[in-house]
């Protein structure tokens, strides 16, 4: 079967190729770094910044441009390339905290999950539309699956479910194939009923916890794939989390939901708090807070 996506028929790659006319030619370094320079960034070192664009991607560099420029485009006055250059770099580390932190808490929601529902209905419960709730979507959930153990095959524990037990998995093993999403859909597709057992292993409301791990697909995606959190205007707003409404849709929530969704095992002081600290502390001259949304006491509360 196959699993490639669908592609929007109006989308022709041929056709773009015989007619590139109105895609933007491409730049050598030292031109990328003079549109830099005709927008007002100051470059205070040209060498140093053509190295930088000739190992970072001008267009993956520019979200970063607008924490620093005017209402008219331009760049305000006195931003340099090596201080937006320094923004990425910080981001960069701040992705690596953040990420570290988002492994535990994963692993302990397919764990949570995968426990709760087998405990009620058995290994192979959740291939059973009535054990889910009727937003759920059985054949495009199974559908899922199938794709999931297709593109794993060749992993050692699925091979031994193919193998020795007909392609029967139980939730604890197929758990292990689910993407962050896929955990987040699971738990909004549960009953009620079962939703409430799980959110209470994290001590929030069943409603709250949903959209908590909508907020923190979005997230693990961005950290995923490399993407910018500073500056970042967030799509969701996790429910019950008081902060000021500017930086509703900011990082800062989304730091306070990790807080309360970490396992206790895992080192929170010392894994996040202190390398966080540490981290603002050396890019202090760089960065601004309230682009994180980050309030005056954010170390008390983290």
């Amino acid at each position: 079967m196959s699993i490639m996506p669908n592609l929007d028929k109006s989308f022709n790659l041929s056709a773009s190729v015989q007619a590139p006319t109105n895609v933007k030619p491409n730049k050598s370094h030292r031109q990328q770094m003079q549109v830099l320079q005709e927008h007002g960034c100051l470059v205070l070192d040209e060498k140093l910044c053509t190295e930088r664009l000739a190992n970072l991607n001008y267009y993956r560099l520019s979200p970063y441009f607008q924490a620093f420029k005017q209402a008219d485009g331009k760049f305000r006055p006195g931003v340099t390339f090596e201080q937006i250059y320094q923004v990425y770099e910080f981001d960069r580390l701040l992705r690596q905290i953040i990420y570290g932190v988002l492994e535990p808490i994963e692993i302990s929601l397919r764990t949570k999950l995968a426990y709760c529902h087998t405990s009620k209905y058995g290994p192979l419960g959740y291939l059973q539309a009535q054990h889910f709730n009727l937003q759920h979507q059985h054949a495009q959930f199974l559908q899922s699956l199938q794709n999931q153990v297709h593109l794993n095959a060749k992993l050692l524990f699925v091979q031994h479910h193919l193998d020795k037990y007909g392609g029967k998995f139980p939730l604890w093993v197929m758990t292990e194939l689910f993407s962050f999403g896929m955990l987040s859909r699971f738990y909004c597709d549960l009953l009620t009923c079962d939703q409430k057992t799980v959110a209470a292993a994290y001590h929030v409301q069943y409603r709250q916890l949903a959209s908590w791990l909508v907020c923190l697909t979005q997230l693990r995606n961005i950290c995923a794939h490399f993407n910018r959190l500073y500056y970042r205007t967030f799509s969701a707003v996790p429910a019950g989390i008081n902060v000021a409404p500017a930086a509703e849709r900011r990082l800062w929530p989304l730091l306070k939901v990790l807080r309360q969704l970490c396992p206790p095992e895992f080192l929170w002081e010392k894994e996040v708090k202190e390398r966080l600290l540490l981290l603002l502390s050396d890019y202090k001259d760089a960065i601004d807070l309230a682009h994180l949304g980050f309030p005056a006491d954010w170390a008390d509360e983290i």
